[in-house]
């Protein structure tokens, strides 16, 4: 009794495995965040977009394979991945143009201190 229910219990599991829709709302949601992340200066240079456009190459292989479980969780990691990428590239611009305001800061602290 407890063998046929392991047995129904492994073939349900695996008929919802298959049953998996196909992710392509999220492969569609990862392309836009690696070309968002592109449009913001990500490069090849930044790990994490390398790493987004690897991960969204593996998800359209395994959508080509009809293993959408596995095409939407890569899907995710390359969309998260992108995003990360964006947010870096942000941030660092963000530390560069304040870092640009100190140094006009303290010419113009220098020039009124001339003046006095």
């Amino acid at each position: 009794m407890i063998k046929h229910l392991c047995c129904l219990l492994v073939l349900s599991m695996m008929l919802g495995c298959a049953n998996d829709p196909a992710p392509t709302a999220q492969l569609r949601l990862a392309e836009q965040a690696v070309t968002q992340a592109r449009s913001v200066g990500a490069s090849e240079q930044t790990p994490e977009l390398a790493l987004a456009e690897k991960t969204l190459t593996a998800a359209v292989v395994a959508m080509k394979d009809r293993d959408y479980r596995a095409a939407r969780l890569l899907a995710e990691k390359a969309e998260l991945d992108a995003r990360l990428a964006e947010a870096r590239v942000l941030n660092e611009k963000s530390q560069q143009a304040v870092a640009e305001l100190n140094r006009r800061i303290a010419r113009l602290r220098e020039q009124l201190g001339e003046l006095q």
